[in-house]
């Protein structure tokens, strides 16, 4: 007998060892993998959430301004609705003024540069492009949240005369040249009759305001007896702005009844 023999051959015992080694160094490099995979799905998920955040705080600032007004919403209270700290959103927008500047270029004042393209490349009648007009101004805007904005201005810009001056200067003064050119293109073209551009565009714009300011205000224009439709009110306008109320003779237009000479 041989003390100490343990009957097992070393030479198997050296390759279970190397064979231990190796499998559990797979292992070791396969959970590393995968905890490199996870990590980089934590990071982009990250980075994806870090590029709408943005976005999220201006439609939370959106909706506040809507239901309390610029003055009665307070930052904290667009922070916890978008689900961030308040430091976060002063990442992004360094006071209130400068969120509501934004909401305002996010939801209209922005989209003046691409409205500019598309009344340049318009092929069709000044008419047809009135019309268009109206119908992509509901579309994109008026029936949208961003319909109150005008509402909030006029109820509150005297008390916050930079954020006047700021929507006079990118969005009245933009809206009316925008209706100007278009009814200028009208004229230019034998389209429309000579007009006073002074007030020309007010005549167009002033319905629409009238449209939003019902929208946004309880009274008797949103009870369903009112029976105010949107759509309906602009084919109104639309029908009124080009055919006027008073019938026409092939010859000329003679005076409204009742009308002062």
């Amino acid at each position: 007998m041989h003390t100490g023999d343990t009957g097992k051959d070393p030479a198997v015992d050296q390759n279970r060892a190397k064979q231990y080694i190796t499998n559990q160094s797979v292992s070791n490099l396969m959970i590393s993998t995968k905890l490199c995979d996870i990590a980089a799905n934590v990071r982009t998920r990250r980075e994806r959430r870090k590029e709408a955040r943005p976005g999220e705080l201006l439609a939370a600032a959106l909706e506040l301004f809507v239901e309390k007004g610029y003055a009665g919403t307070r930052v904290e209270e667009v922070a916890q609705r978008a689900g961030v700290s308040k430091g976060t959103l002063f990442l992004y927008f360094p006071s209130k003024d400068e969120l509501f500047k934004a909401v305002v270029r996010e939801n209209i004042s922005g989209r003046f540069s691409e409205w500019t393209t598309e009344l340049e490349s318009y092929e069709g009648s000044s008419a047809d492009l009135l019309r268009y007009c109206l119908d992509v101004w509901w579309k994109r805007v008026g029936s949208t949240q961003a319909s109150c904005i005008p509402k909030l201005m006029m109820s509150e810009g005297g008390n916050f005369p930079e954020l006047a001056a700021f929507y006079e200067l990118e969005v009245i003064r933009p809206g009316d040249e925008l209706i100007r050119r278009i009814i200028q293109r009208g004229i230019a073209r034998g389209e429309f009759r000579p007009l006073d551009m002074k007030y020309a565009a007010y005549l167009v714009l002033a319905p629409m305001l009238f449209l939003t300011m019902a929208m946004h205000s309880p009274g008797p224009w949103t009870t369903p007896a009112a029976g105010l439709d949107p759509r309906e009110f602009i084919q109104m306008q639309f029908d009124i702005l080009l055919n006027g109320m008073c019938l026409k003779s092939p010859s000329l237009t003679p005076p409204c009844e009742n009308e002062p000479t």
